[in-house]
């Protein structure tokens, strides 16, 4: 069986890559993927040690890596997207990447990554789409508006990314219920497990 080679893309504490490295690991042989590459655009994210405990190699996008401290600070939020997506497509490229997982990223992906792996990247976001998507809306502040809206379920959702913000086809939603007195670290800790079921299932999903 050929293995889909897949690049993970990550921000922060990297828990949703550590349920794709697990299941990876357990199933084997019998496992569709293989995780080539880890990237993050934030140089301090601790899902680059989850990598390295893996064996997984790794690298850092963020502006200031590929732009260059001077000219990063300089640039605007779209210029600073696209030299971010086209390090990362030249990556996944130079790694012969098949599929892209986004993994608690926050750069909105632009430029000639979305025409090069059209319907091959996936993205995975705290809240039921197409409800709390859209700039800003990532982490706590999503579980903050959540209940800030007297919302009775939220969840996680699974989406192909087109190049909007939290746009796509949705592929997957998992749901739990907001429950009263709930605040953003409870809410996301209902939420949590669901997000490391649903990742895999849309890995799983892509590689069919």
């Amino acid at each position: 069986m050929k293995k889909l080679k897949v690049a993970v893309l990550v921000s922060g504490g990297g828990t949703n890559l550590q349920a794709l490295i697990d299941y990876e690991a357990e199933q084997k042989s019998s496992c569709p993927y293989e995780i080539v590459i880890v990237i993050s655009d934030h140089k301090d994210a601790y899902a680059l040690e989850r990598a390295s405990k893996a064996g997984i190699f790794s690298a850092i996008t963020s502006p200031y890596s590929v732009m260059g401290k001077e000219i990063a600070m300089a640039a605007s939020r779209d210029e600073k997207r696209i030299a971010v997506s086209d390090a990362v497509l030249r990556l996944c490229e130079e790694k012969e990447v098949d599929v892209i997982v986004q993994a608690g990223w926050l750069t909105v992906l632009a430029g000639k990554i979305i025409d090069k792996y059209s319907n091959k990247i996936i993205n995975l976001h705290p809240a039921l789409l197409p409800k709390f998507g859209g700039v800003g809306m990532w982490g706590h502040h999503v579980h903050e508006a959540v209940i800030a809206a007297g919302e009775k379920e939220s969840g996680c959702t699974i989406h192909l990314v087109n190049g909007e913000c939290d746009g796509g086809k949705i592929l997957i939603q998992k749901k739990v219920p907001v429950l009263e007195g709930d605040d953003p670290d409870s809410l996301y800790a209902r939420i949590a497990p669901e997000e490391h079921k649903a990742i895999v299932e849309g890995l799983l999903l892509l590689c069919k």
